[in-house]
């Protein structure tokens, strides 16, 4: 089997927040599990750096936008391993080789009959380098995700037959139900095909921070079309001297914002049916997170640092956070005080205690020697079927979800230990058989439900496994062993210790 995803990739008109951490930790959990599947996995991040918000945002530091791409893009990249995303590759749009495939699938697509010149009028929005619909023009012609007045603009440009899609789409979204989920979302993208599809530009004049029009140098092309053709174009010249395009596309899952959910499931498939190429198997469309109530954002200036969070406490304990707090999909709120709620009751307490506690009581009654034999079968009951559980949701990229299911396991096992009370069995000879067996349990339950976590926390889960001696992370591990095959551990400092 194979598997790409990607996350959107993401303006260097200002650093990176927690907004794209969000995203790309998302993406990495689903690479992760995939490849603890066995699945031949590429997962594709970077930035998108051309068009009227970057050259902007340039002219007021007063320096050249390439200079500005070059800095922010830079401060993306090393993002990616502090928090511990596992990409493949990571494209800038500004790159020569992604600057000439978009040319030869855009000359491609006019030599086809899919572009034509005309003239436009309409209210545009700088910051989302977006024309607006009539439906999509706030109150006092204002764009309702900046706030900001819109423009009016009229310029002569190179079109896009759009309306030649709307048919097709239609039927796209008729014959394939999970195309776009949620379907709240899905539901969104298909009423704006069912309004009317009209024509869309796809160059400006007037610019010079963009791929140049091959076949009318005085435009440029409009930013959307440079950056939507990155999910192609990366897997050109992401290994060297292999194109892998045939192997990885279509993709299987494409994660974005709301706020960008008309260019990913509206342009971007009718771009792809117009340029001969299948179109993507699904586009996943998460929600804001937002603080005091508003999204957060780099431009309303209300951002949470991802890097201070993890200088403070540590990447894995900020990839948890995310994906347990908010609902995928959903909007909800993050803030600091939920976040440390989070890490001190379910990271410190349920999970770490569960592991050191659990060691240590093997360390101290069994010379840190796990007896082999049948495990507790009313755990095995419910720790059975967790694998299954969590690769189906992680299917249907119920993240949120999945990370609940192991959560409901973990919070049994430390039920059991308080049911089971191991500490009086071992004052009790007559009880050995059962204080063996208790701990096998345990032991084994903490290792399956931390297979199921790795994707999530990656780096913590791994320090777990090799102390309990079984450092296996193949989704086949995450199979609770009812048969008990023993084994020894290790001592095991705190995983997630209270500041």
């Amino acid at each position: 089997m194979r598997f790409y995803t990607t996350t959107p990739i993401y303006y260097v008109n200002a650093q990176p927040h927690l907004g794209h951490a969000y995203t790309t930790i998302a993406a990495d959990v689903l690479a992760r599990h995939h490849r603890q599947r066995g699945d031949d996995v590429f997962f594709l991040s970077g930035t998108d750096e051309h068009g009227e918000p970057v050259a902007q945002a340039a002219e007021a530091l007063g320096i050249e936008p390439r200079e500005l791409a070059d800095r922010n893009a830079e401060r993306f990249q090393q993002m990616m391993p502090l928090i511990e995303a596992s990409n493949d590759f990571f494209i800038r749009t500004s790159d020569s080789r992604h600057v000439k495939a978009v040319q030869e699938f855009m000359q491609g697509l006019h030599d086809a009959g899919h572009i034509y010149k005309g003239s436009y009028e309409g209210l545009y929005c700088p910051r989302c380098a977006d024309f607006k619909t009539a439906q999509e023009v706030g109150e006092g012609e204002t764009c309702p995700v900046h706030g900001i007045a819109l423009i009016r603009e009229k310029e002569e440009n190179w079109f896009f037959r759009l309306s030649a899609f709307q048919e097709p789409l239609e039927r796209l979204f008729e014959e394939r139900p999970d195309f776009v989920r949620p379907v709240e979302r899905r539901n969104e993208a298909l009423s704006f095909i069912r309004s009317g599809l009209n024509d869309i530009s796809c160059s400006r004049a007037g610019l010079s921070w963009g791929v140049p029009v091959p076949w009318d140098p005085d435009q440029v092309f409009y930013v959307w079309f440079d950056a939507l053709l990155n999910y192609i174009t990366a897997l050109k010249f992401a290994s060297e001297g292999e194109d892998l395009t045939e192997r990885f596309w279509p993709a299987d899952v494409q994660l974005v914002g709301k706020d960008i959910l008309k260019f990913h499931a509206v342009y971007w498939p009718a771009i792809l049916m117009a340029g001969g190429l299948e179109v993507q198997k699904s586009l996943v469309v998460h929600g804001y997170l937002l603080m005091d109530g508003e999204k957060m954002s780099k431009s309303l200036g209300n951002v949470l640092d991802p890097f201070e969070v993890i200088k403070s406490f540590s990447a894995d304990a900020l990839r948890f956070y995310l994906m347990r707090e908010v609902q995928f999909g959903a909007d909800g709120s993050v803030s600091t005080e939920g976040f440390e709620q989070r890490y001190s009751t379910e990271l410190a307490n349920d999970y770490g205690n569960l592991a050191s506690r659990t060691i240590a009581m093997v360390t101290r009654w069994r010379d840190g020697h796990v007896a082999p034999g049948p495990l507790d079968p009313a755990i095995s009951a419910e720790l059975e079927p967790l694998a299954d559980e969590v690769s189906d949701l992680l299917d249907r990229v119920e993240l949120t979800h999945a990370l609940e299911a192991v959560w409901t396991r973990i919070r049994r096992l430390n039920r059991y230990v308080e049911e089971t009370a191991p500490w009086n069995l071992a004052k009790d000879d007559a009880q050995a058989a059962r204080l063996d067996q208790v701990l096998a349990t345990l032991i084994e339950g903490v290792r399956c439900v931390t297979v199921a976590l790795h994707p999530f926390m990656p780096t913590s889960t791994l320090t777990l496994l090799e102390a309990l001696g079984r450092p296996q992370i193949e989704w086949s591990a995450a199979a609770f062993d009812s048969t008990g095959p023993g084994g020894a551990v290790s001592p095991l400092e705190p995983l997630f210790p209270k500041p």
